[in-house]
């Protein structure tokens, strides 16, 4: 199967490059001076932000190196734990995985963008503060998920457990459990009800349950189904 995460990545280089100067530009600011550590994926110091040269492109390049296929172990384990399909679960890990997931870079367009979401599953804040209530993980915080992936996949599978809850026992759309489940991942838990009922999802919707199709046999080969 061809990669058809090749264009998304290409398109999010600009903002990859920019986001990796941002942070090299922090990092330098918080070193003492003589003692700046090389930016991530680059073999020499510098205290410089990358002008968006081939230099910084590869490096920019060098985050997305991540498989969400490792993290078969944690996404079986917390799909037994939370009663959802664990290849729901990597599906949507690959979905989210058009995105670098540097712990660094993605703080640096944080610091650009306060409402992005954090981790390898792309969660904002308001979704990890309301899923994390009452559960084992409640006294973690939602800017840690860029250096824990497991806890990442641990609120995803929590999160994707709740919106199961939000479903009614039948519904006369086309679309089965999973499908629901991931257009509610993407669009939230309020507009997941109106799909089940029938209404149309908008053009993002739509691509990200395409792209959920396209990743479906990827997340199978993924957790050996």
């Amino acid at each position: 199967m061809s990669d058809s995460r090749a264009p998304r990545r290409r398109r999010w280089l600009p903002v990859l490059v920019f986001a990796f100067a941002v942070y090299v530009i922090v990092r330098a600011a918080n070193t003492p001076q003589g003692d700046t550590p090389p930016p991530p994926g680059s073999s020499a110091s510098s205290s410089h932000a990358p002008t968006g040269g081939p230099s910084a492109t590869a490096a920019a390049e060098a985050a997305f190196s991540y498989d969400p296929a490792d993290y078969t172990r944690q996404v079986r384990d917390r799909a037994r734990r939370t009663g959802v399909s664990a290849r729901l679960l990597m599906a949507i890990l690959y979905n989210e995985s058009y995105k670098p997931h540097d712990p660094g870079l993605e703080r640096a367009w944080q610091k650009y963008r306060p409402d992005a979401s954090f981790g390898i599953a792309n969660m904002h804040r308001a979704a990890f503060d309301e899923v994390k209530t009452g559960r084992d993980f409640a006294d973690r915080r939602w800017e840690e998920l860029p250096d824990d992936r497991d806890l990442a996949i641990e609120a995803e599978a929590w999160y994707l457990h709740d919106l199961g809850g939000r479903l009614p026992a039948e519904w006369p759309a086309a679309y089965d459990r999973n499908e629901l489940l991931a257009l509610g991942y993407n669009t939230g838990a309020g507009t997941m009800p109106a799909f089940a009922r029938g209404t149309p999802p908008g053009g993002q919707a739509r691509t990200y349950l395409d792209k959920l199709h396209a990743n479906w046999a990827e997340a199978g080969r993924a957790i050996g189904v």
